[in-house]
């Protein structure tokens, strides 16, 4: 099993390539199911996540094509996919693929809007509470399907279509947002999808639904209004920058001191986060080709914040957040919203010296004079991470079991770090 070692206090200087979202990818993928011609997505990130719903969707007959390099194309740009689900040729998505990663689980819409059933397995993924599947349910019952639970599936049937109606969800959740998009999109008339996630990536996916014949209004709000329509064409999309990659650069640029462009990538995607750091006392500038960030060696400033839904502190940056806060000069509350078991990288942080006292839903994180490098283990993809911003700061050597996780989420990171001057491994076995 592989291993990443670090050997901290090395100011990171350089600049950082940000790779194409993988929390839109994966969705963009999903909805190639929607239309039996060919969805061209450029920017698409190498992860093992993308990697395995491509075996999943090939499950259901989709073909996909990976685009080979262009002349001049750098190793950094994202890979470009083609995906082509003429036929669908099995409307079953099996729990040894779903259970291996959750968002997999959002294949149930587009299966069921437009073959007219679905059985697919209930989802798995990272142990960071249980994130039930309630809310896709009851959205897709609302646009007329006949759900079931059977040994571990659900069995949707929409035998005559599904129909427009008005839908909304009691709490906001990105999962249930695209699947209320997909499913609407080639429903009978028109739905109203209430209290939608808000974040860059749903905004994403139905521009591109928009592209491939969609009618979609509202997008970027809490309110979607979908005219459905009888079927959707191909189309060619961009993938966006990945916020949550940004956003961990730019805090491992300030555990380091360093100072860092971060390329290819736009504010407006996490203005939330950028705002808190820069409340902490680092140096955030836009610039044409991304976002410049900097830490000119004085002391961070500890901060308060609540995880929340977009245009909130997103969840996935706050186990980085917490080391960054390990080295502030004074105590930070850091307090976890969205998630019930998302603290479970304290005890490992705690291994390299950090003072972290738990509360509940609470971390209060003290700052100390320096962190210690020591072996520690991933617990899940974004405490992976967080263990990495820590080790780059921490004196001596730092060795993480486990990052098989950061495989999911971050393309090449050890390269990204290693070309900023991070001293960074990975070792196989």
């Amino acid at each position: 099993m592989d291993r990443i070692r670090i050997v901290g206090g090395e100011r990171l200087t350089g600049t950082i390539p940000i790779s194409g979202a993988k929390n839109a990818a994966l969705p963009l993928m999903i909805a190639s199911l929607l239309t039996r011609e060919t969805l061209v997505l450029r920017n698409v990130p190498r992860l093992a996540d993308v990697t395995l719903l491509g075996r999943i969707l090939g499950n259901h007959g989709v073909d996909i094509t990976v685009v080979g390099k262009k002349v001049g194309q750098a190793t950094t740009d994202g890979q470009t996919f083609k995906l082509k689900s003429a036929e669908i040729v099995d409307t079953t998505a099996p729990y040894e693929m779903v259970s291996r990663m959750r968002a997999s689980f959002w294949v149930l819409a587009p299966l069921l809007a437009r073959c007219g059933e679905a059985k697919v397995s209930l989802p798995g993924g990272c142990a960071i509470g249980t994130r039930p599947v309630d809310l896709h349910l009851t959205t897709l019952e609302a646009l007329g399907a006949s759900i079931e639970l059977e040994g571990g599936y659900v069995i949707a049937k929409a035998p005559k279509g599904l129909t427009g109606a008005r839908v909304s969800l009691s709490k906001v959740s990105v999962g249930a947002t695209h699947n209320a998009l997909m499913a609407a999109v080639l429903a009978r008339g028109d739905t109203l999808i209430e209290n939608a996630a808000r974040e860059p990536e749903v905004a994403d996916v139905a521009i591109c639904l928009k592209k491939m014949g969609a009618k979609i209004g509202g997008i970027g709000s809490a309110t979607l209004e979908v005219e459905g329509v009888g079927h959707l064409h191909g189309a060619e999309h961009t993938v966006l920058p990945d916020r949550i990659e940004t956003g961990t650069y730019a805090m491992a640029a300030a555990m380091t001191g360093g100072d860092v462009l971060l390329q290819n990538t736009r504010a407006e995607l996490l203005e939330s986060a950028l705002d808190l750091l820069r409340s902490s006392g680092v140096e955030i500038e836009e610039t044409p080709s991304g976002l410049r960030v900097a830490r000119n060696g004085g002391g961070l400033r500890p901060v308060a914040v609540d995880t929340e839904p977009f245009p909130g502190f997103p969840t996935d940056l706050q186990a980085q957040l917490i080391a960054l806060m390990c080295m502030a000069q004074g105590t930070s509350t850091v307090r976890e919203t969205i998630f019930e078991n998302r603290f479970m990288h304290v005890q490992e942080l705690a291994r390299l010296g950090a003072r972290i006292d738990l509360r509940g839903d609470t971390a209060m994180v003290t700052g100390v004079q320096g962190l210690a490098g020591a072996q520690v283990m991933a617990t899940d993809l974004r405490a992976s991470v967080s263990l990495i911003i820590a080790g780059l700061a921490a004196k001596g050597e730092t060795m993480i079991g486990r990052v098989y996780h950061l495989d999911r989420g971050f393309e090449r990171i050890e390269d990204k770090l290693r070309q900023c001057g991070a001293h960074i491994e990975r070792l196989s076995g």
